[in-house]
């Protein structure tokens, strides 16, 4: 269907604007009646509308959305009732349509979590999976309140990761154009200049001339190669379930950030875990749903032969364990929880260490990306002077006066 463009007042009289898909004008001012608009005018949007990122749904309007919903669903109030009150108080017009286009799934019969699956670059599988445990588990405020925490918590570590990347990007970048300029228009002379002062040549001096010699004709290529790879690997992550393997497994592992990786992920499993199990769902349904949140195919296969375990009688910490992929911490508080029989505060547990250790963790890492920085230009500097004055040095040594 196309998406128009719309004006419409509301029952108070205010002007509202918005886009939504409809077969035709008509077809759209029934739908706005639906939601309490008057159509006053309507045009089909043109595409490209939103090029340079205008009414962009941010993080920040999802953890908004999460929490008003979180409230009013916490004082009883309905759902439906709950996405009209946020629809008329949004002010990002682009999702203001898609909170919209959701009371219109939500009246025409879909459960919540499938009218949110049907915006997957606004609302993620995490995001849709817990709102399916919710609904399973009769505890939507709960979860939702549950979203909000991981939202802001989510953005809380993105934001200390940019922090700890911004710095040594931008210096690394300075830093690789002054070398890249050095390269092609400063060392050629200078290595001209030592080869004409005759001597024997080190090999390190001879590396030095080469890569100035390949940066002088292929510089473009190494200008394109980030970007071209970069593209590449998303493409091929998207479209091939082995390569995406293979990178989600890389991921767990690279350093410094696959240790912290994985326990983001570990935490979020045993923290829906541990709410699906003390809302009453079965172990096996409460780790197939979990399983979802999880955002990594690695581990998404272990919790799968996991749960295959325990279906053919198996107990979770054995079964967890046999797959050796989940950290020791967690196996030892799923036995606890097992001769305890409070699984759900056992993992609670897991969660909140791994949630302080990863916070710690975050904290370190700007100071060690800086220090591993100036290690690499200093050692590339180094290089440069040792290969260009190295021979200048054995060259003049070797004069009689």
């Amino acid at each position: 269907m196309p998406l128009y463009e719309y004006k419409a007042i509301d029952q108070s009289g205010k002007p509202v604007r918005g886009s939504l898909d409809a077969g035709n004008v008509p077809d759209l001012e029934i739908r706005l009646e639906k939601m309490g608009l008057s159509l006053v005018k309507a045009k089909p949007k043109q595409p490209g509308g939103d090029l340079f990122g205008r009414n962009k749904i941010t993080r920040r309007d999802l953890i908004n959305f999460s929490f008003h919903l979180q409230q009013l669903a916490k004082s009883g109030v309905p759902i439906l009732e709950g996405l009209q009150d946020l629809r008329d108080s949004e002010e990002n017009p682009a999702f203001r349509d898609v909170i919209a286009s959701l009371i219109e799934a939500v009246e025409t019969g879909s459960a919540f979590s499938q009218a949110l699956a049907m915006y997957p670059r606004v609302f993620d599988n995490v995001f849709v999976s817990l709102v399916k445990v919710g609904e399973r588990s009769g505890r939507m405020a709960q979860v939702l309140e549950d979203i909000t925490e991981n939202l802001k918590w989510q953005d809380e570590i993105i934001a200390k990761a940019k922090k700890a990347v911004t710095y040594p990007a931008v210096i690394g970048t300075l830093i690789f154009a002054v070398i890249m300029f050095l390269m092609i228009f400063v060392v050629p002379d200078i290595i001209s200049a030592i080869v004409s002062l005759g001597g024997e040549i080190p090999w390190y001096t001879q590396a030095l001339m080469a890569t100035s010699k390949f940066l002088q004709n292929y510089w473009y290529l190494v200008i394109a190669f980030p970007f071209v790879a970069g593209f590449l690997i998303r493409h091929y992550y998207r479209n091939n379930a082995r390569f995406r393997f293979y990178m989600d497994g890389l991921l767990l592992r690279m350093w410094p950030f696959g240790e912290v990786n994985e326990k983001i992920k570990v935490s979020r499993f045993t923290r829906y875990f541990a709410l699906m199990f003390a809302s009453g769902i079965t172990v096996l349904d409460a780790i197939k749903l979990s399983k979802t949140v999880v955002s990594n195919s690695v581990l998404e296969e272990g919790i799968d032969r996991a749960w295959k375990l325990i279906s053919e009688g198996a107990s979770i910490s054995e079964s967890f364990q046999n797959i050796g992929i989940f950290p020791p911490l967690v196996i030892r508080m799923l036995k606890v929880g097992e001769s305890t029989g409070r699984m759900d505060e056992s993992l609670e547990n897991v969660s909140y260490f791994f949630e302080r250790d990863i916070n710690d963790r975050m904290d370190k890492m700007e100071p060690v990306l800086q220090t591993g920085l100036l290690v690499t230009i200093g050692g590339i500097v180094l290089w440069l002077i040792v290969a260009v004055f190295g021979p200048m040095y054995d060259t003049i040594s070797t004069i009689n006066f």
